[in-house]
Formats: structure tokens, sequence, C-alpha cells
């Protein structure tokens, strides 16, 4: 059954446009083009909105699936954070982590990432005090890599022609660090395998390794939390609350519930979509949301994939890793279990990071090649107002999807035993780590649960459970096709595959997308505001 946000909403079968999928990228178009009068229908198909922005309840507790953690938004005058307040009107409200955001963890060394540009400096050469050179020459790589950005993810928005003649000259700066690995990049600074390791300590942010990941992904990644991290105070359920309220304004709906069949297609024009029920919606324009591999695989006609090409644009792609993720309630409030705000980012001593991802997929038995620790009840300071006397946990780790297509086609929660038994065993193996780490918390667990490659499928629709879309390698960020317009009229693509991995980035790509569909400067007006 179709349900809303809103009790009974006064549905029309004729939009202004409409998206498939609720996602960062989604609520970032659909509020936009609200603010530019456009009435809009967000179409999700689970029965919650907010893709990797919504939360889930059990056993007393509740988890946010996909946010810990946002780069930018303390400094009001950032762009992310006037975005965010552009799609919220301003409702969306910030808690701050503290000094330190992420910790990175070899065998028994820590090393912390604090925020500021100059502390962050000023800490890595108290680890690293012959590396001077190697650190200033890495901050300033990755400010220029960022700047270099600016002028490529602008020219996706151009229209094709313009983009034909001017094009070249604003992604040609951009590739110079695309088309390197981070580890080509950082090896080049430095040949202290230590400090190699630790500057790329938030690899699990893009989901690959220093030597296949391209430089541009782990810069903006590094760049993002220079300022430090915040959290979403009630929680990252609070976005899509807030920017539905922005959709409703211009009389549009977020329906959830509500699975698109097939993008429907006249004279190579997007007019509307077929539900799953049969019913169909039309609009003027279509934007999908639901990834390029689902949109070209199951939403459009199949001869239109033929006339297009399109699954031969997929074969230049891979899709990215996928995880596993122990979410934790316990017993206590955060400030009971000195619970921290920070991060923890573990990984195996005396081995790098593309080695231990390689023995781990060899054999999933080995060490797990990282393990990311987050706690979020400790970040949002109206937690305890909602639940008192409790925490939450979260465990992720890389998990191969190859490992669980046994249990392909099986229903959500009734998967069985031997299911059940491998997901145990996982657990099992992240709680020692755990309680290695936080020691506290042991005693404590009301209830855990894991999630698999196969949930990941279930709620987001992607095949193979990837958790960031696309791979982040140099050669994806040579894929042309990877913008907003696609070679169907009308019909244009939004997420985190338009631009890069992560919740700012998924926002962004809903700025790129509308301003691509309306032809106006967007951002001014983000920015005035």
């Amino acid at each position: 059954m179709i349900q809303s946000y809103k009790k009974n909403p006064a549905l029309a079968e004729k939009y202004d446009t409409i998206i498939i999928g609720s996602g960062m990228g989604s609520l970032t178009s659909a509020a936009i083009l609200a603010k530019e009068g456009q009435k809009v229908l967000v179409l999700e198909r689970h029965y919650i909105a907010g893709g990797f922005t919504h939360i889930f309840k059990r056993k007393g507790f509740e988890w946010d699936v996909g946010i810990h953690y946002i780069g930018e938004v303390q400094r009001e005058t950032s762009v992310i954070r006037k975005l965010f307040d552009y799609i919220s009107d301003g409702k969306l409200e910030w808690a701050d982590m503290g000094e330190v955001y992420d910790k990175i963890v070899i065998g028994d060394k820590e090393y912390d990432f604090v925020k500021g540009v100059q502390n962050f400096k000023d800490k890595m050469l108290s680890y690293f005090p012959d590396e001077k050179k190697a650190i200033y020459n890495y901050v300033n790589l990755v400010f220029t890599a960022i700047k270099t950005s600016q002028k490529f993810y602008m020219d996706k928005a151009m229209h094709p022609l313009i983009s034909k003649f001017f094009g070249s000259k604003m992604r040609n700066p951009f590739y110079k660090f695309s088309d390197k690995t981070t580890y080509e990049v950082l090896s080049g600074l430095t040949d202290n395998e230590e400090l190699i390791k630790v500057l790329s300590g938030q690899y699990g942010d893009y989901g690959l390794p220093p030597k296949e990941s391209s430089f541009v992904m782990h810069a903006a990644v590094a760049r993002h939390y220079f300022a430090g991290g915040s959290f979403p105070v009630g929680g990252s359920s609070e976005i899509a609350k807030t920017v539905d309220k922005v959709i409703e304004k211009a009389g549009g709906t977020i329906l959830i519930s509500a699975e698109v069949d097939e993008i429907l297609i006249n004279k190579n024009k997007a007019i509307g979509v077929k539900m799953k029920d049969g019913k169909s919606f039309y609009a003027k324009n279509i934007i999908s949301g639901a990834g390029i591999m689902t949109t070209y695989h199951k939403l459009l006609p199949q001869n239109i994939v033929e006339k297009h090409k399109l699954k031969t644009q997929l074969q230049t792609v891979k899709r990215s890793v996928s995880h596993a993720c122990l979410y934790i309630g316990l017993e206590g409030s955060p400030e009971d279990l000195n619970l921290p705000k920070t991060n923890y980012w573990i990984y195996p001593d005396k081995i790098d990071h593309d080695t231990a991802v390689n023995n781990y997929l060899n054999d999933l038995d080995a060490d797990f090649p990282v393990v990311y620790i987050s706690f979020p009840s400790a970040k949002d300071p109206d937690w305890s107002n909602r639940y008192p006397g409790k925490s939450t946990i979260d465990i992720i780790t890389l998990l191969p999807y190859e490992g669980f297509k046994t249990w392909n086609g099986t229903k959500w929660m009734k998967r069985g035993e031997e299911y059940n038994a491998v997901k145990e065993k996982i657990a099992q193996r992240l709680l020692n780590v755990l309680y290695k780490h936080v020691p506290q918390a042991k005693g404590k667990i009301e209830h855990y649960e894991l999630s698999t490659p196969l949930t990941t499928q279930h709620f987001i629709n992607y095949d193979e459970g990837e958790i960031y879309g696309l791979d982040h390698t140099p050669k994806r960020f040579r894929q042309q096709f990877l913008k907003p317009r696609t070679k169907i009229k009308n019909l244009f693509l939004t997420g985190q595959d338009v631009v890069t991995a992560g919740i700012a980035a998924a926002l962004f790509s809903g700025v790129i997308t509308t301003v691509a569909m309306t032809k106006k400067n967007i951002i001014k007006k983000v920015m005035k505001k």
C-alpha cells in the first residue's frame, strides 16, 4: 500500500518532476525544485524515506544506518552548511564532535585526527617529527586537488554542446589528480609506510584502499573533515523530516512504500513512471536517484537500453564494496558508559591497507582489514531526551557480497539458520574487537544485530549490496556519462554516482542535477541566503 509522510495526500496524475528514490541526492533535488516553484513527487519503495540517511528502531533503540559524521557544517558560511540550511529551511541543527573526530588505531598505536588544518599538521608532526615536508606537502596537495574539482563538476551540469567546446579545459586539471591512485601520490611524498597508512586511514569512507582509489576521492574526504566532524541533532532522520516540509510547501509529496516498476518513455522522452501496483504518474521531468546500475538495468525499457548501448557504458565501471554493520544497543547512558564521540578506525599491525584487504578477500577468517566503530548516541545531544539510560554503537567492516549469493532471493529476516549462524560468527568477531578498545561495553549489551550485503540490497536496491554506488578508481572519473543528463530527453540522474560517495557529495549531486535541469545558478541563490 502506498503511503505518505502526511495523511491522505492529494495525489495528482501530473507533476512538474517525479524523483525515484529518497536518498540525499533525491531529497536535495526535490527541495531545490520545490523552492523553484515545482510540484514534485518523490517515490520511495521502502516504508521509510531517506536512503542512507534513514534510521530504524528495534527493542527500544534507534540506529542511523548511513550517517556517522558530516564535515563543514559548523561554519555557517560554508557551502555544505548553506546547502543543508537551504533544503531544510534552516531547521537542521548540528552538534560538533569535538577536537578529535577520527582515531586511527594500528596495532597498539593510536593517531588522532584533530580539527583545524594547522592543528592537524601539528598533530601529525608530533607522531612523525621527521616528516614535516611530506605532511605539509600532503595538505597542500589535498587543497589543490579539491580546487580543480570545482570546474570538473561544473562541467557535468553544462549543456553537452558547451561541454564539447569548453569541457576539456575544465576537466584536464582535475585529471592530473584523479588519474593517480592515493598510494601513488602519498608514496611520492614520503617512503614512510606508517605515515602513508595513517594518512589514508579514512579509506573506509569511500571503500577502496590506497593502491586502488583515486587520489581525488581521498582528497575529498580528507578535506571535508579538516574542520572537524558533526552529527545531526535528533539523529539523521531529521534530514528527511525537515526536507519533507519544504517539498510540502510547494504542493509536493514524499510517498513511501511506492515502488517504481518502469520509467515510461515515448519517442525517446521520459514522460512518467509506472508503479508496481499498475498505477502511473506523469511529469515533465523524471529524476532517478536509484543509482545508475539500478536505473539502467531495472527501470528503463529494454529497447531503450539497447538503442543507446547503456549497458556498454556500465561495463567501464564497477560496483563499490559491500559491508557488514553490527548495530548494538546498550544499557546505560553515553555518559555512564564513558563513550567517546570520536570514531575509531582499527587496522591490523605490520601490514599495509591493500595487503590486508587482499588477505581478507582470499580468506574471510583472516584479520578484518578495517573495523570502524562509531558512537552515535554520544554524538547526539538530544539522544538522552529520547532514550534515557540507553546507548548505541555501530561497528562496520568490509564484507564481500559473493559470500552471501547462496541466500540471494530469500526474504529479509527469514533467510534461515545457516545464514543466521554466519552472521553470528561475524558479530562475535566484531564484538571481540569492540571489547578490546571499549572494554566498558562488555556486560552492558541489551541487543545487537548484524546487517549484511543482502540487507543493503533489500533496503537500498543495489544488486550486490554495494554501499558507495560505483568504485572510486581513477578510471571511474574518466567516464563522462556519469553526469545528470542522459541520452533520454527529460530523464536525469542524481546521487553519489553523479559526484562521489558520501552524504555531502550526494547533497551536491542534487545541486548539479537541478542546475542541469533548470539552467539556473542554484549555488548563487543558496549562497545569498
